[in-house]
């Protein structure tokens, strides 16, 4: 794909992030997919507080939409661009619904820069996870979850 291609689809997400960004739905995050013919199945923004749902990100928006459209969990083969480099979140989405290219604008410094936190979410995981004043994670009854768990693998269900 040529570099105006490349431009082409990074500006119809900029364009997204923009109109939702000025009616103040969300950040100045666009995202969009496309297939491996490179035909657009998704392009969607941050709608984090027009929605108020704090996963409303625009690549999981975009991942929504994409997974509609083609009636699959599975994104295999499709490319997803994104204004920003992704959240921990965004890309565990990305990572699970099997996209395996990705194109990002901006680095997570210039996303700190304008006030947003996705550094202390990295830091948490490198950390081993153990501050709580983030997070306070415990087990507790493992043993009947278990066989919740037990009764999946038992039945053959799909693994995705």
């Amino acid at each position: 794909m040529s570099d105006n291609n490349h431009r082409k689809l990074m500006n119809l997400a900029i364009e997204q992030a923009r109109k939702t960004m000025n009616q103040d739905i969300g950040g100045p995050f666009g995202a969009l997919i496309i297939d491996q013919n490179g035909k657009i199945l998704s392009i969607a923004s941050n709608t984090v507080l027009g929605d108020h749902d704090p996963t409303a990100h625009a690549e999981m928006n975009a991942i929504r939409k994409a997974t509609k459209t083609i009636n699959s969990h599975d994104l295999s083969g499709c490319t997803l661009y994104t204004t920003a480099y992704p959240c921990p979140m965004c890309l565990g989405a990305i990572i699970w619904s099997n996209i395996k290219k990705v194109f990002y604008g901006c680095i997570e410094s210039d996303a700190d820069e304008i006030g947003f936190r996705d550094d202390f979410i990295y830091k948490f995981i490198e950390n081993g996870r153990n501050n709580l004043d983030i997070l306070d994670l415990e087990k507790k009854e493992r043993d009947v979850c278990l066989i919740l768990f037990k009764e999946y693998k038992d039945k053959n269900k799909e693994l995705y």
